[in-house]
Protein backbone atom coordinates (compact mmCIF):
# COMPACT_ATOMS: atom_id res chain seq x y z
CA UNK A 1 0.00 0.00 0.00
CA UNK A 2 1.49 3.15 -0.98
CA UNK A 3 1.47 6.83 0.66
CA UNK A 4 -2.56 7.88 0.32
CA UNK A 5 -2.93 5.48 -2.70
CA UNK A 6 -6.72 4.00 -3.31
CA UNK A 7 -6.47 2.00 -0.51
CA UNK A 8 -5.40 4.19 2.05
CA UNK A 9 -6.58 3.48 5.04
CA UNK A 10 -8.46 -0.01 3.60
CA UNK A 11 -7.03 -3.07 4.38
CA UNK A 12 -9.71 -5.54 3.47
CA UNK A 13 -11.89 -6.54 0.81
CA UNK A 14 -15.22 -5.12 2.28
CA UNK A 15 -13.84 -2.05 3.70
CA UNK A 16 -13.03 -1.37 0.13
CA UNK A 17 -16.25 -2.16 -1.03
CA UNK A 18 -17.61 -0.25 1.89
CA UNK A 19 -16.00 2.48 1.28
CA UNK A 20 -16.37 2.76 -2.40
CA UNK A 21 -20.33 3.22 -1.38
CA UNK A 22 -19.86 6.17 0.29
CA UNK A 23 -16.92 8.31 -1.14
CA UNK A 24 -19.06 10.22 -3.26
CA UNK A 25 -21.70 10.87 -1.27
CA UNK A 26 -22.13 15.02 -0.49
CA UNK A 27 -20.61 16.13 2.63
CA UNK A 28 -22.88 16.96 5.73
CA UNK A 29 -20.92 19.17 7.95
CA UNK A 30 -22.55 21.22 10.84
CA UNK A 31 -19.84 22.42 12.57
CA UNK A 32 -17.16 24.11 10.98
CA UNK A 33 -15.42 27.51 11.64
CA UNK A 34 -15.17 29.15 8.05
CA UNK A 35 -14.37 32.15 6.96
CA UNK A 36 -18.22 33.30 6.03
CA UNK A 37 -17.18 36.72 4.69
CA UNK A 38 -14.34 35.65 2.48
CA UNK A 39 -17.01 32.94 1.59
CA UNK A 40 -19.30 35.22 0.30
CA UNK A 41 -16.42 37.49 -1.03
CA UNK A 42 -15.56 34.39 -3.30
CA UNK A 43 -12.01 35.27 -2.76
CA UNK A 44 -9.43 33.21 -3.98
CA UNK A 45 -6.00 32.21 -1.88
CA UNK A 46 -3.11 34.19 -2.69
CA UNK A 47 -0.63 31.15 -1.98
CA UNK A 48 -0.10 28.11 -0.16
CA UNK A 49 0.72 29.33 3.12
CA UNK A 50 -2.84 31.23 3.05
CA UNK A 51 -4.80 28.12 2.10
CA UNK A 52 -3.14 25.23 4.15
CA UNK A 53 -1.42 26.99 7.65
CA UNK A 54 -2.18 30.85 7.91
CA UNK A 55 -5.48 29.81 10.12
CA UNK A 56 -4.75 26.28 11.39
CA UNK A 57 -3.86 25.80 14.97
CA UNK A 58 -2.82 22.38 14.24
CA UNK A 59 -0.56 23.17 11.94
CA UNK A 60 0.80 25.77 14.08
CA UNK A 61 1.23 23.72 17.21
CA UNK A 62 3.47 20.76 14.67
CA UNK A 63 5.52 23.55 14.05
CA UNK A 64 6.55 24.44 17.50
CA UNK A 65 7.22 20.76 18.22
CA UNK A 66 9.82 21.19 15.14
CA UNK A 67 11.31 23.69 16.93
CA UNK A 68 10.31 26.45 13.98
CA UNK A 69 10.48 30.05 15.59
CA UNK A 70 7.08 31.76 16.18
CA UNK A 71 7.85 34.24 14.09
CA UNK A 72 7.68 31.87 10.88
CA UNK A 73 4.20 30.60 12.21
CA UNK A 74 2.26 33.39 13.49
CA UNK A 75 4.21 36.26 12.85
CA UNK A 76 3.97 39.48 11.13
CA UNK A 77 7.14 40.40 9.36
CA UNK A 78 8.11 36.94 8.02
CA UNK A 79 6.80 36.36 4.23
CA UNK A 80 4.43 33.63 3.48
CA UNK A 81 7.04 32.30 1.34
CA UNK A 82 9.30 31.83 4.04
CA UNK A 83 6.46 30.47 6.08
CA UNK A 84 5.76 27.77 3.59
CA UNK A 85 9.71 26.72 3.65
CA UNK A 86 9.91 26.44 6.77
CA UNK A 87 6.94 24.46 6.98
CA UNK A 88 8.18 22.09 4.34
CA UNK A 89 11.43 22.08 5.88
CA UNK A 90 10.07 20.32 8.93
CA UNK A 91 7.58 18.47 7.77
CA UNK A 92 9.22 15.16 7.61
CA UNK A 93 9.34 15.72 11.21
CA UNK A 94 5.09 15.73 11.62
CA UNK A 95 4.99 12.09 9.90
CA UNK A 96 2.10 10.16 11.52
CA UNK A 97 0.15 12.82 13.09
CA UNK A 98 -3.30 13.99 10.42
CA UNK A 99 -1.96 16.77 9.96
CA UNK A 100 0.41 15.52 7.67
CA UNK A 101 -1.97 13.32 5.89
CA UNK A 102 -4.49 16.21 5.39
CA UNK A 103 -2.28 18.69 4.07
CA UNK A 104 -1.42 15.99 1.92
CA UNK A 105 -4.99 15.00 1.03
CA UNK A 106 -5.44 18.70 0.45
CA UNK A 107 -2.83 18.67 -1.86
CA UNK A 108 -3.52 15.49 -3.86
CA UNK A 109 -7.45 16.25 -4.09
CA UNK A 110 -8.24 19.72 -4.54
CA UNK A 111 -4.58 21.20 -6.22
CA UNK A 112 -3.80 17.64 -7.85
CA UNK A 113 -0.11 18.19 -6.65
CA UNK A 114 0.72 15.06 -6.27
CA UNK A 115 4.53 15.44 -4.02
CA UNK A 116 5.74 14.76 -0.72
CA UNK A 117 6.04 17.72 1.47
CA UNK A 118 9.93 18.08 2.54
CA UNK A 119 12.65 20.72 1.94
CA UNK A 120 13.58 19.75 -1.67
CA UNK A 121 10.05 19.75 -2.99
CA UNK A 122 9.21 22.80 -1.14
CA UNK A 123 9.72 25.40 -3.47
CA UNK A 124 8.35 23.71 -6.74
CA UNK A 125 4.88 23.13 -4.36
CA UNK A 126 4.93 26.57 -3.62
CA UNK A 127 4.90 27.67 -7.46
CA UNK A 128 2.63 24.65 -8.90
CA UNK A 129 0.18 25.62 -6.01
CA UNK A 130 0.49 29.75 -6.14
CA UNK A 131 -0.26 29.06 -10.44
CA UNK A 132 -3.01 26.50 -9.69
CA UNK A 133 -4.95 28.86 -6.47
CA UNK A 134 -5.16 31.57 -9.18
CA UNK A 135 -7.28 29.69 -11.60
CA UNK A 136 -11.23 30.49 -11.27
CA UNK A 137 -11.97 26.90 -9.77
CA UNK A 138 -10.44 27.89 -7.25
CA UNK A 139 -12.37 30.49 -5.90
CA UNK A 140 -13.89 29.18 -2.46
CA UNK A 141 -17.20 29.01 -3.66
CA UNK A 142 -16.14 27.27 -6.30
CA UNK A 143 -14.39 24.85 -4.11
CA UNK A 144 -17.51 23.83 -2.14
CA UNK A 145 -19.18 22.85 -4.87
CA UNK A 146 -16.31 20.73 -6.39
CA UNK A 147 -16.06 18.85 -3.14
CA UNK A 148 -19.65 18.06 -3.24
CA UNK A 149 -20.51 19.99 0.19
CA UNK A 150 -24.42 20.08 0.61
CA UNK A 151 -25.17 21.59 4.04
CA UNK A 152 -22.36 23.16 5.76
CA UNK A 153 -22.72 25.26 9.68
CA UNK A 154 -20.72 28.02 10.63
CA UNK A 155 -20.11 29.00 13.45
CA UNK A 156 -21.69 32.79 14.90
CA UNK A 157 -21.78 34.86 17.99
CA UNK A 158 -25.68 36.51 18.64
CA UNK A 159 -24.08 40.24 18.06
CA UNK A 160 -23.40 38.98 14.47
CA UNK A 161 -25.04 40.53 11.72
CA UNK A 162 -24.88 37.64 9.52
CA UNK A 163 -25.15 40.21 6.42
CA UNK A 164 -22.21 37.64 4.64
CA UNK A 165 -25.00 35.01 5.05
CA UNK A 166 -27.56 37.16 3.38
CA UNK A 167 -25.01 37.41 0.71
CA UNK A 168 -24.53 34.00 0.34
CA UNK A 169 -28.34 33.29 -0.06
CA UNK A 170 -28.01 35.57 -2.72
CA UNK A 171 -25.07 33.29 -4.51
CA UNK A 172 -24.83 29.85 -6.11
CA UNK A 173 -24.28 28.50 -2.34
CA UNK A 174 -27.73 29.76 -1.39
CA UNK A 175 -29.22 26.86 0.98
CA UNK A 176 -25.99 25.65 1.63
CA UNK A 177 -24.27 27.70 4.27
CA UNK A 178 -26.55 28.24 7.34
CA UNK A 179 -24.94 29.87 10.65
CA UNK A 180 -25.23 27.84 14.12
CA UNK A 181 -26.33 30.47 17.46
CA UNK A 182 -23.32 30.34 19.61
CA UNK A 183 -23.95 32.45 22.72
CA UNK A 184 -20.66 31.18 24.87
CA UNK A 185 -19.78 34.87 25.15
CA UNK A 186 -22.86 35.65 26.88
CA UNK A 187 -22.49 32.63 28.75
CA UNK A 188 -19.01 33.06 30.05
CA UNK A 189 -19.70 35.90 32.92
CA UNK A 190 -16.64 34.94 34.47
CA UNK A 191 -14.70 35.97 31.81
CA UNK A 192 -12.96 39.96 32.22
CA UNK A 193 -14.88 41.26 29.20
CA UNK A 194 -18.32 39.89 29.88
CA UNK A 195 -19.71 43.27 30.24
CA UNK A 196 -18.06 45.08 27.32
CA UNK A 197 -19.58 42.19 25.59
CA UNK A 198 -23.14 42.70 26.64
CA UNK A 199 -23.07 46.14 25.75
CA UNK A 200 -22.19 45.48 22.02
CA UNK A 201 -24.86 42.84 22.16
CA UNK A 202 -27.39 45.60 23.13
CA UNK A 203 -26.16 47.52 20.79
CA UNK A 204 -26.46 45.04 17.56
CA UNK A 205 -30.03 44.52 18.84
CA UNK A 206 -30.44 48.39 19.66
CA UNK A 207 -31.82 47.37 23.52
CA UNK A 208 -30.40 48.21 26.99
CA UNK A 209 -29.35 45.14 28.73
CA UNK A 210 -29.73 46.29 32.49
CA UNK A 211 -31.98 43.23 33.63
CA UNK A 212 -32.17 39.32 33.51
CA UNK A 213 -35.20 39.77 31.23
CA UNK A 214 -33.51 42.33 29.06
CA UNK A 215 -30.77 39.90 28.14
CA UNK A 216 -33.66 37.14 27.75
CA UNK A 217 -35.16 39.23 25.14
CA UNK A 218 -32.64 40.49 23.06
CA UNK A 219 -31.16 36.14 23.07
CA UNK A 220 -34.61 35.63 22.13
CA UNK A 221 -34.91 37.82 19.03
CA UNK A 222 -31.17 37.06 18.01
CA UNK A 223 -32.96 33.02 17.84
CA UNK A 224 -35.81 33.93 16.13
CA UNK A 225 -33.56 36.06 13.22
CA UNK A 226 -30.78 33.18 13.18
CA UNK A 227 -33.72 30.69 12.70
CA UNK A 228 -35.05 33.21 9.83
CA UNK A 229 -31.24 32.95 8.43
CA UNK A 230 -31.71 28.92 8.02
CA UNK A 231 -30.22 28.14 11.90
CA UNK A 232 -30.85 24.76 12.85
CA UNK A 233 -29.04 24.12 15.70
CA UNK A 234 -26.97 26.26 18.80
CA UNK A 235 -23.39 25.15 19.94
CA UNK A 236 -22.16 25.76 23.68
CA UNK A 237 -18.22 25.50 24.18
CA UNK A 238 -17.75 24.30 27.55
CA UNK A 239 -15.32 22.67 29.78
CA UNK A 240 -17.92 20.85 32.43
CA UNK A 241 -21.62 20.58 30.75
CA UNK A 242 -23.09 22.53 34.02
CA UNK A 243 -26.77 21.83 33.91
CA UNK A 244 -28.12 22.04 37.41
CA UNK A 245 -31.48 23.72 37.74
CA UNK A 246 -31.25 27.34 39.28
CA UNK A 247 -34.57 29.65 39.98
CA UNK A 248 -34.67 32.47 37.51
CA UNK A 249 -34.90 34.44 40.42
CA UNK A 250 -31.31 33.22 41.79
CA UNK A 251 -29.77 34.05 38.27
CA UNK A 252 -30.94 37.89 38.03
CA UNK A 253 -29.15 38.53 41.40
CA UNK A 254 -26.12 36.63 39.75
CA UNK A 255 -26.77 38.77 36.64
CA UNK A 256 -27.07 42.48 39.05
CA UNK A 257 -23.90 41.15 40.61
CA UNK A 258 -22.07 40.84 37.75
CA UNK A 259 -23.21 43.72 35.57
CA UNK A 260 -22.06 45.68 38.85
CA UNK A 261 -18.39 44.74 37.99
CA UNK A 262 -18.56 42.16 41.47
CA UNK A 263 -16.69 38.63 41.45
CA UNK A 264 -18.72 36.12 41.42
CA UNK A 265 -17.52 32.94 43.42
CA UNK A 266 -16.97 29.22 41.84
CA UNK A 267 -20.43 28.18 42.82
CA UNK A 268 -22.11 31.36 41.28
CA UNK A 269 -20.54 30.98 38.23
CA UNK A 270 -21.48 27.11 38.22
CA UNK A 271 -24.81 28.17 38.95
CA UNK A 272 -24.68 31.27 36.34
CA UNK A 273 -23.62 28.47 33.62
CA UNK A 274 -25.80 26.06 34.52
CA UNK A 275 -29.48 28.57 34.02
CA UNK A 276 -27.62 29.69 30.63
CA UNK A 277 -27.62 26.35 29.26
CA UNK A 278 -30.86 25.35 30.24
CA UNK A 279 -31.96 28.52 29.12
CA UNK A 280 -30.97 28.57 25.82
CA UNK A 281 -31.92 24.57 25.29
CA UNK A 282 -35.60 25.76 25.99
CA UNK A 283 -35.25 28.07 22.98
CA UNK A 284 -34.08 25.33 20.96
CA UNK A 285 -36.83 23.12 22.00
CA UNK A 286 -38.92 25.20 20.94
CA UNK A 287 -38.28 25.59 17.55
CA UNK A 288 -36.65 21.68 17.10
CA UNK A 289 -32.98 22.84 16.66
CA UNK A 290 -30.32 20.54 17.87
CA UNK A 291 -28.75 21.54 20.73
CA UNK A 292 -25.12 20.74 20.35
CA UNK A 293 -22.18 20.82 23.43
CA UNK A 294 -18.99 20.37 22.67
CA UNK A 295 -17.46 19.08 26.10
CA UNK A 296 -13.89 18.87 27.73
CA UNK A 297 -11.98 21.92 26.46
CA UNK A 298 -9.43 23.74 29.23
CA UNK A 299 -8.40 26.94 27.31
CA UNK A 300 -5.46 28.58 26.66
CA UNK A 301 -3.28 26.08 29.93
CA UNK A 302 0.38 28.19 28.04
CA UNK A 303 0.49 31.19 29.65
CA UNK A 304 3.26 32.93 27.84
CA UNK A 305 1.52 31.68 24.30
CA UNK A 306 -2.28 33.25 25.19
CA UNK A 307 -0.21 36.73 26.22
CA UNK A 308 1.37 36.83 23.11
CA UNK A 309 -0.92 35.69 20.41
CA UNK A 310 -4.55 35.57 22.29
CA UNK A 311 -6.95 32.43 22.02
CA UNK A 312 -7.75 29.84 19.81
CA UNK A 313 -3.72 29.76 19.05
CA UNK A 314 -2.95 26.10 20.02
CA UNK A 315 -2.67 26.45 23.30
CA UNK A 316 -6.06 24.60 25.24
CA UNK A 317 -5.87 20.92 26.15
CA UNK A 318 -8.41 18.14 27.84
CA UNK A 319 -8.75 17.15 31.50
CA UNK A 320 -9.48 13.39 32.06
CA UNK A 321 -10.48 13.55 35.83
CA UNK A 322 -13.54 16.15 34.37
CA UNK A 323 -16.87 14.54 35.67
CA UNK A 324 -19.50 15.01 33.63
CA UNK A 325 -22.46 12.79 34.67
CA UNK A 326 -23.65 14.46 37.85
CA UNK A 327 -23.82 18.44 35.69
CA UNK A 328 -24.87 17.34 32.72
CA UNK A 329 -27.83 14.79 33.99
CA UNK A 330 -30.88 17.61 35.47
CA UNK A 331 -30.51 19.47 31.27
CA UNK A 332 -30.76 15.50 30.29
CA UNK A 333 -33.73 14.94 32.10
CA UNK A 334 -35.50 18.17 32.20
CA UNK A 335 -35.50 18.06 28.02
CA UNK A 336 -35.96 14.69 28.14
CA UNK A 337 -37.65 13.29 24.72
CA UNK A 338 -38.28 16.75 23.92
CA UNK A 339 -35.17 18.44 22.71
CA UNK A 340 -32.22 16.94 20.12
CA UNK A 341 -28.58 17.23 21.96
CA UNK A 342 -25.91 15.88 20.43
CA UNK A 343 -22.37 15.61 22.93
CA UNK A 344 -19.25 15.99 21.63
CA UNK A 345 -16.07 14.66 23.42
CA UNK A 346 -12.52 15.61 23.78
CA UNK A 347 -10.94 13.25 25.25
CA UNK A 348 -11.12 9.55 24.50
CA UNK A 349 -11.05 9.05 27.72
CA UNK A 350 -14.69 9.68 28.32
CA UNK A 351 -16.37 7.92 25.40
CA UNK A 352 -17.72 5.30 27.51
CA UNK A 353 -19.34 7.61 29.79
CA UNK A 354 -20.83 9.46 26.92
CA UNK A 355 -21.88 6.71 24.74
CA UNK A 356 -23.44 4.93 27.86
CA UNK A 357 -25.34 8.51 28.58
CA UNK A 358 -26.29 8.57 25.24
CA UNK A 359 -27.57 5.03 25.28
CA UNK A 360 -29.58 5.46 28.30
CA UNK A 361 -31.68 8.56 27.15
CA UNK A 362 -32.69 7.09 23.65
CA UNK A 363 -32.87 8.34 20.32
CA UNK A 364 -32.65 11.89 21.08
CA UNK A 365 -29.74 12.15 22.51
CA UNK A 366 -26.57 11.50 20.30
CA UNK A 367 -22.75 11.01 20.45
CA UNK A 368 -21.07 13.32 18.17
CA UNK A 369 -18.24 11.83 15.74
CA UNK A 370 -14.46 11.89 17.39
CA UNK A 371 -13.41 15.77 17.62
CA UNK A 372 -10.89 17.95 17.68
CA UNK A 373 -8.17 15.75 19.43
CA UNK A 374 -9.57 12.50 18.63
CA UNK A 375 -10.27 13.76 14.90
CA UNK A 376 -7.77 11.05 13.45
CA UNK A 377 -7.90 7.43 12.14
CA UNK A 378 -6.97 5.90 15.67
CA UNK A 379 -9.39 8.57 17.55
CA UNK A 380 -12.37 8.39 15.31
CA UNK A 381 -11.87 4.53 15.03
CA UNK A 382 -11.52 3.51 18.12
CA UNK A 383 -14.79 5.70 18.97
CA UNK A 384 -16.47 3.98 16.17
CA UNK A 385 -15.65 0.40 17.82
CA UNK A 386 -16.81 1.26 21.66
CA UNK A 387 -19.80 3.02 20.27
CA UNK A 388 -21.02 -0.02 18.12
CA UNK A 389 -20.84 -2.50 21.05
CA UNK A 390 -22.60 -0.06 23.56
CA UNK A 391 -24.63 2.30 22.05
CA UNK A 392 -25.39 2.68 18.10
CA UNK A 393 -22.96 3.61 15.89
CA UNK A 394 -26.41 4.80 13.38
CA UNK A 395 -27.67 6.66 16.24
CA UNK A 396 -24.49 8.91 16.18
CA UNK A 397 -24.65 11.96 14.71
CA UNK A 398 -22.40 12.16 11.67
CA UNK A 399 -18.74 13.95 10.88
CA UNK A 400 -18.11 17.45 11.11
CA UNK A 401 -14.44 18.99 9.89
CA UNK A 402 -14.47 21.61 13.05
CA UNK A 403 -12.35 23.27 10.46
CA UNK A 404 -10.92 26.87 10.30
CA UNK A 405 -9.87 26.24 6.72
CA UNK A 406 -12.07 25.24 3.62
CA UNK A 407 -9.40 22.74 1.51
CA UNK A 408 -9.52 20.10 4.42
CA UNK A 409 -13.42 19.97 4.44
CA UNK A 410 -12.99 16.96 1.59
CA UNK A 411 -10.15 15.87 3.25
CA UNK A 412 -11.17 15.65 6.91
CA UNK A 413 -14.63 13.84 5.60
CA UNK A 414 -12.76 11.50 3.52
CA UNK A 415 -10.32 10.34 6.35
CA UNK A 416 -13.48 9.55 8.42
CA UNK A 417 -14.80 7.70 5.59
CA UNK A 418 -12.09 5.73 5.17
CA UNK A 419 -12.30 4.73 8.69
CA UNK A 420 -15.21 4.11 9.14
CA UNK A 421 -15.87 1.69 6.24
CA UNK A 422 -12.33 0.18 8.09
CA UNK A 423 -13.89 -0.14 11.08
CA UNK A 424 -17.14 -2.04 9.37
CA UNK A 425 -15.07 -3.76 6.90
CA UNK A 426 -13.15 -5.60 10.06
CA UNK A 427 -16.83 -6.25 11.52
CA UNK A 428 -17.59 -8.20 8.37
CA UNK A 429 -14.95 -9.87 8.38
CA UNK A 430 -15.10 -11.06 11.75
CA UNK A 431 -18.31 -12.15 11.31
CA UNK A 432 -20.24 -9.71 13.34
CA UNK A 433 -22.37 -8.25 10.89
CA UNK A 434 -23.67 -8.44 7.29
CA UNK A 435 -21.66 -6.58 4.24
CA UNK A 436 -25.57 -5.58 3.59
CA UNK A 437 -26.28 -4.22 7.19
CA UNK A 438 -22.35 -2.66 7.09
CA UNK A 439 -23.30 -0.81 3.84
CA UNK A 440 -26.28 0.58 5.31
CA UNK A 441 -25.03 1.68 8.35
CA UNK A 442 -22.01 2.86 6.27
CA UNK A 443 -24.54 5.08 3.75
CA UNK A 444 -26.43 6.04 7.09
CA UNK A 445 -23.98 7.95 9.65
CA UNK A 446 -22.04 9.58 6.55
CA UNK A 447 -25.33 11.13 4.90
CA UNK A 448 -28.99 10.18 5.47
CA UNK A 449 -28.66 10.62 9.28
CA UNK A 450 -27.08 14.14 10.05
CA UNK A 451 -29.62 15.10 6.91
CA UNK A 452 -32.46 14.10 9.03
CA UNK A 453 -31.19 15.13 12.28
CA UNK A 454 -29.98 18.87 11.61
CA UNK A 455 -33.26 19.20 9.58
CA UNK A 456 -31.38 20.00 5.82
Amino acid sequence: MAFLDDFYLLTSQPAREIFEAIRDLPIIDAHNHCDVKALSENRKFQDIWEAEAATDHYVWECLRKCNVPEELITGKKAGNHEKWMALATAFDKIAGNPTYEWVHLDLKRRLKIDLEINAENGEEIWQRSKEILSRPEMAQQELIRSMNVESMCSTDDPADSLEFHQKLAASPLAGVVRPTFRPDKAMNIAKADWNDYLDTLAERWNRKIDKLDDLLDVLRQAHDFFAQMGCRASDHGVNVPYGYHVNKEDAETLFNKARQHHALSDGEIIAWLSWFLNEVAELDAEKGWVFQIHIGAVRDVRRSLYEKLGPDVGGDISDHMTNYVAPLLPLLNRFDNRLKIVLYNLNPIHHGTLAQLTRAFGYQVSLGLAWWLNDSFIGMKRQLEYVGTVDLLSNMAGMVSDSRKILSYGSRHEMFRRTFAETLGEMVGRGQIPLKAAHKIARSLTYDRPKQLFGF
